[in-house]
């Protein structure tokens, strides 16, 4: 069964798509974080950062550079932005489709509470 980011890359489902290529979409999350909080995820579905392979190396590094782009692009790079990948249930994954949280535009804080 398709996840809800697969349904999203092949239009079957709306986003606010702010980036899309033949290798990548980029949309808004539903429920940002931050002023700023864009996901990132490889057209192809690999479900959490464990199933990545090696020949998946080009397609990990483009997340990145589609993330550099767009922190220029909204604005938020000179101040700084955060990117993270949840892997799993105890790393915070809830849809089981490797992406990456741009998030920023404003401080952050720790990025790890200590309690």
């Amino acid at each position: 069964m398709p996840t809800l980011f697969e349904r999203i890359v092949a239009g079957e489902l709306p986003a606010d798509i702010v980036y899309k290529d033949a290798q990548i979409t980029a949309f808004r999350d539903i429920h940002p974080r931050a002023p700023v909080h864009i996901l990132i995820v490889p057209n192809k579905p690999i479900p959490t950062a464990n199933d990545i392979t090696d020949a998946d190396a080009p397609l990990i590094g483009r997340l990145f550079i589609v993330a550099r782009d767009l922190a220029r692009k909204l604005g938020i790079a000179e101040d700084g932005y955060r990117l993270i990948v949840n892997c799993n249930a105890h790393g915070g994954q809830e849809v089981y489709h490797l992406h990456l949280h741009l998030v920023g535009g404003a401080p952050l804080g720790p990025m790890v509470s200590t309690r």
